[in-house]
């Protein structure tokens, strides 16, 4: 199902802070079937988003790894839903995205991917793309996606008293 898709949001996150207050804000609002593509380069704070919003929506003591050598992590939520955590730096070539699984994430779970330019062809219908790069002592976002994701989005940015 296509689903409607908001005009671009950009914003300010000032510091670690602000980043994880974004993947708080966006925890709960993740349905299964959500795909979100977390670009930027190395240090741009995608990990740290991911980290804030796994704890958020799963517990503030969950110990959440980095899966840059593991490709994939799993987490299990309380109605037994798996939200796959994913770093995509080390892929060779976009058909290894199939034997890690991320398909069945895209249709049934919730999918938190890094570096989603290596999915190629199997990127995800209608993710919530979130760029992030550095800006000064914080960091610059910008998202795209579905209405529902980008009303929470631009909800976030509006909060802290930016526009777009």
């Amino acid at each position: 199902m296509t689903q409607a898709l908001l005009n671009r949001v950009d914003f300010f996150l000032a510091d670690e802070a602000a980043t994880a207050a974004l993947g708080r804000w966006l925890a709960p609002a993740l349905l299964p079937g959500d795909a979100v593509l977390l670009s930027g380069g190395i240090g741009a704070g995608k990990s740290h988003l991911v980290r804030a919003l796994l704890r958020a929506r799963l517990g503030p003591a969950l110990e959440v790894p980095s899966p840059t050598f593991t490709l994939v992590q799993p987490y299990d939520d309380d109605t037994g839903m798996t939200i796959l955590h994913a770093d995509l730096y080390r892929l060779t070539h976009p058909d290894e995205v199939l034997e890690l699984g991320l398909d069945v994430a895209f249709a049934t779970g919730i999918a938190l991917i890094e570096w989603p330019e290596r999915l190629g062809q199997h990127r995800p219908a209608n993710p919530l793309d979130l760029m992030l790069s550095p800006l000064g002592e914080g960091r610059h976002a910008t998202a795209q996606g579905p209405a529902r994701l980008m009303t929470r989005v631009a909800g976030f940015a509006a909060s802290r008293g930016q526009h777009d």
